[in-house]
């Protein structure tokens, strides 16, 4: 690039982005700062850029039909959902992520919201805070040992959650139709979808948001499990169906729900899961530590200094061209 390459941030909840600003201006890139809601104002806010540096503004083939120069978007996260991939490759634009950076977090986040659930920690200290103290306010709390915790997608994150949960749990079972027999860890059973949810005793999700599995974890999923069962999702709140999951929790399907993400976030304040004590959410952050926020965002950030160094990002979802 003969002229000084020229990034838009398009948006960002970060408190303080002056690690962005110190990687751009180290390498000779522009940065421009935006809080884009819409593909309108990525339009407006991306003149003259070559690269988008995205959080969770929507980009889609109407940007990239405004924006031809963009060749690049990098998305902060190991999910990219709110870019269309199909529309990236499609105009030759490289799309890239950052897929390694909070294994550990996650799947420990996962992990405790699901011995929350069974434990009823956060149940028992509502109690206490209410004037209630004894092991017996919350109702039955089965032993872990016995029973089957079961994962739905074992990428990077599902197989270190399965690592955790297998020392823990009477036994492990999995589903993810994209892996081979032999990326089975040995201590994990392979089953179908339907019948994950109907052995497993826990759930914790962590497949990728994509058409696939938009809504995937519907009622006619989540009516197989047995009564009493867990549910965590620390994926993408979208696939779950949020309003088929009130319903079964109203029914008394479930004894325990973890939610970190949700389809819509911050949830309603109106919303009948905040009521009931059965469910704990936490604000989108499983993928938090102090380390893992700075190897989220500067992986993100030096997918375009890369890019613009050697034509390539370090970690490209799609492939782009000049």
């Amino acid at each position: 690039m003969a002229s000084t390459p020229k990034v838009l941030f398009t948006d960002y909840d970060m408190l303080d982005v002056s690690l962005e600003r110190q990687i751009f201006r180290e390498a000779g890139i522009e940065l421009i700062e935006a809080q884009c809601r819409t593909e309108q104002q990525v339009i407006e806010a991306s003149a003259g850029c070559q690269a988008l540096l995205i959080q969770y503004a929507p980009v889609n083939k109407i940007v990239f039909e405004a924006r031809p120069n963009i060749r690049l978007c990098s998305r902060i996260g190991a999910g990219y959902d709110t870019i269309n991939a199909e529309d990236a490759a499609r105009f030759g634009v490289w799309l890239a992520n950052s897929p390694d950076y909070g294994v550990g977090e996650v799947s420990l986040h996962a992990l405790t919201m699901l011995l929350n659930a069974i434990r009823n920690v956060s149940r028992y200290d509502r109690d206490i805070h209410h004037g209630k103290w004894h092991y017996t306010t919350t109702g039955r709390i089965p032993r872990a040992q016995n029973l089957t915790v079961g994962i739905l997608g074992l990428g990077r994150i599902g197989k270190r959650f399965a690592h955790y949960a297998a020392p823990i749990f009477k036994k492990v079972i999995a589903h993810d139709p994209y892996l081979i027999e032999g990326d089975f860890p040995q201590y994990v059973e392979r089953v179908s979808l339907e019948g994950l949810f109907e052995q497993a005793d826990a759930i914790s999700i962590h497949c990728l948001l994509n058409p696939g599995t938009l809504g995937l974890v519907n009622r006619a999923l989540l009516s197989r499990m047995k009564p009493g069962s867990y549910l965590v999702n620390t994926a993408r709140g979208a696939i779950i169906n949020l309003d088929d999951l009130t319903a079964e929790v109203q029914a008394n399907r479930f004894a325990g729900v973890g939610l970190d993400v949700l389809p819509v976030e911050p949830i309603p304040q109106h919303h009948p899961l905040l009521n009931d004590p059965r469910v704990s959410f936490t604000p989108h952050s499983a993928f938090y530590s102090a380390e893992s926020e700075v190897e989220l965002r500067r992986k993100a950030a030096m997918n375009i200094v890369t890019w613009v160094r050697t034509g390539r990002p370090d970690y490209p979802v799609v492939v782009g061209h000049s």
